[in-house]
């Protein structure tokens, strides 16, 4: 299958809490959770939205024991599949829609003053003047909107059926012709125009960017997939270097969203309910932030 160009990286945000198998079953069993996992909270990308938010959790909760560090998505992951087989302890600063919500059962942790935990609706954007110079591509992406279930089957065939994001669009939307059809409806056939899109390297924005641009390309366009960090894809879009991106996470960007206002046309929300938070395995005995005071 052919694979679209992708260039530069930006990792995806995740926070995990493990658990470390010291000391007896016995002193495990009377262990405080926060014993468990020797109060460390492990997460990634210094500076972004959920590693600030989480910062400001354990400030504004009290949990002056508790430690902060970077990990990666892939550890956080790794880290959670361990823990899971075992019935361990682990919490995880995670984001919905992830493939990970597939895959396990989990729940995010109840955040009373709304510190860490915020809804987020993901808007398509699209620079000025896209409008005028490619009309039907203007059309289609003001037209795909999907449900964050949708998104997160893509991105368990990414993830876990491990494949490539291209491949992972293209299995999905040729077993959804229905859905093609409405996103696809009254739009006109390109000239292998080209159509430029910046994302970051999480899997969410690859899931939804990729869909687009198989349906993009089946119209006879030529998508181009550009990783950036996010500062970049809207500045990008400012410099009219960029055509769209899928992948604006509002409140969460708001900075970057009104740094850039002005430089690009919002199309609002392509999927809605979107989350960022704290979350634990379902068999996990603690339901709210404020519990990890206790620990």
């Amino acid at each position: 299958m052919k694979k679209f160009a992708m260039m530069g990286a930006f990792l995806s945000t995740a926070v995990i809490l493990t658990a470390c198998g010291n000391g007896s079953e016995d002193e495990e069993s009377t262990a405080s959770l926060g014993e468990q996992v020797e109060y460390e909270i492990i997460g990634i990308d210094p500076g972004s939205v959920m590693m600030d938010t989480t910062e400001e959790a354990l400030v504004h909760y009290g949990l002056d024991d508790w430690t902060l560090t970077s990990s990666s998505e892939g550890a956080m992951v790794a880290a959670l599949d361990t823990a899971y087989q075992n019935e361990d302890p682990i919490i995880i600063t995670a984001w919905q829609p992830h493939w990970k919500f597939n895959a396990y059962e989990l729940k995010f942790l109840e955040d009373p003053e709304g510190v860490v935990t915020v809804e987020n609706d993901v808007h398509t954007l699209v620079r000025n003047g896209l409008e005028d110079d490619l009309p039907d591509v203007f059309q289609f992406l003001d037209q795909f909107q999907f449900e964050l279930d949708e998104q997160q089957e893509v991105m368990a065939l990414m993830d876990i059926e491990e494949m490539s994001a291209y491949d992972a669009a293209r299995e999905w939307l040729d077993d959804h012709p229905e859905r093609v059809e409405e996103w696809t409806d009254g739009v006109g056939e390109g000239d292998g125009e080209e159509v430029r899109f910046v994302l970051e390297a999480w899997s969410d924005a690859q899931a939804a960017t990729n869909m687009a641009a198989v349906m993009l390309e089946d119209l006879g366009y030529t998508p181009h997939l550009n990783e950036v960090a996010v500062n970049m894809m809207y500045a990008g879009l400012a410099t009219d270097s960029a055509d769209a991106l899928l992948a604006s996470w509002m409140p969460n960007q708001t900075p970057l969203f009104e740094e850039f206002d002005g430089d690009f046309v919002d199309l609002g929300p392509n999927s809605v309910g979107a989350v960022t938070g704290v979350a634990v395995p379902k068999y996990m005995d603690i339901d709210s932030f404020e519990e990890l005071q206790d620990e």
